[in-house]
């Protein structure tokens, strides 16, 4: 870690404390040594910095402790540090871009995100366990995975963000030709259905078919870019443990488009970036 280039780093007062907490520690950077016994206690250390932007050790733990809010992470392993500071390097990077990009409209009502909290507190599997439609249920899952009300609010209003960005940015101008819902319907959905099942006429199926669609061009075209801001962009870790010979591109960011309504069909059908 070179201490030079962390003192340039734009960061809040706090970081600004705790860079010189790293310089009173002379030359072992996060640790500060109390006058009275000269021992050295561990106050932060940085682990990566994405556009001059710091990565913190400690929002490499919170990160894991949110991802408990993910839906897409449901029967998943526990997250790892290495693909929590992938999450973290990539939401720094819409982040900036967002602001880069001046996009105003991006930033999301108090309702959206209410509804959001209603949501998760009554359909996320982990939450309908621990009984979080109750307030009590609710602030024991809080208190049992590390989480204040403040943090999961944050964390739902980036969530929020990013998709009504990733609307505004990549969705509007697509267009499904017809001839592409029809393939889609003869080639994928119609082999799914056993001989002498009902199959649903293509009229009553398009609109989720041109969804399914939708979202997979939505898909690529967020990976696509997401990937060329990380070509672009000055991404150093600064942890050797961390360090990630092929980093994913979109680990942790919202699916492009809401989850749409369950259908008939299996689910295989609902393509990528559907979940």
């Amino acid at each position: 870690m070179r201490y030079r280039q962390l003192i340039r780093l734009k960061k809040t007062p706090g970081f600004v404390c705790l860079v010189v907490c790293f310089a009173l520690a002379g030359s072992t950077p996060g640790l500060a040594r109390t006058p009275q016994s000269g021992a050295s206690v561990v106050l932060d250390r940085v682990v990566a910095v994405v556009n001059n932007h710091a990565i913190l050790n400690s929002d490499l733990d919170e990160e894991i402790r949110l991802s408990v809010l993910d839906p897409g992470r449901g029967g998943l392993a526990v997250l790892t540090r290495k693909t929590a500071l992938e999450q973290l390097i990539a939401r720094a990077l819409i982040q900036q871009q967002i602001r880069e990009e001046d996009m105003q409209a991006a930033d999301p009502s108090r309702a959206e995100v209410d509804a959001r909290l209603a949501e998760i507190r009554k359909q996320l599997p982990a939450c309908v366990r621990a009984n979080c439609a109750s307030d009590a249920g609710w602030n024991a899952f809080l208190t049992a995975h590390g989480l204040t009300p403040e943090r999961v609010e944050a964390y739902l209003r980036y969530r929020v963000e990013i998709l009504r960005f990733i609307e505004q940015r990549f969705r509007q101008d697509i267009r499904i030709p017809p001839k592409e819902i029809e393939t889609y319907y003869r080639e994928t959905l119609l082999p799914q259905y056993a001989a002498g099942e009902a199959v649903p006429p293509l009229d009553a199926v398009a609109p989720r078919i041109e969804e399914i669609l939708l979202q997979r061009q939505v898909s690529a075209l967020f990976d696509d870019w997401l990937t060329n801001l990380r070509k672009e962009g000055e991404i150093e870790v600064l942890d050797p443990t961390l360090a990630s010979p092929e980093a994913p591109t979109v680990q942790g960011v919202p699916a492009p488009a809401s989850s749409p309504k369950p259908m008939s069909w299996p689910q295989t059908v609902q393509g990528k970036g559907s979940q």
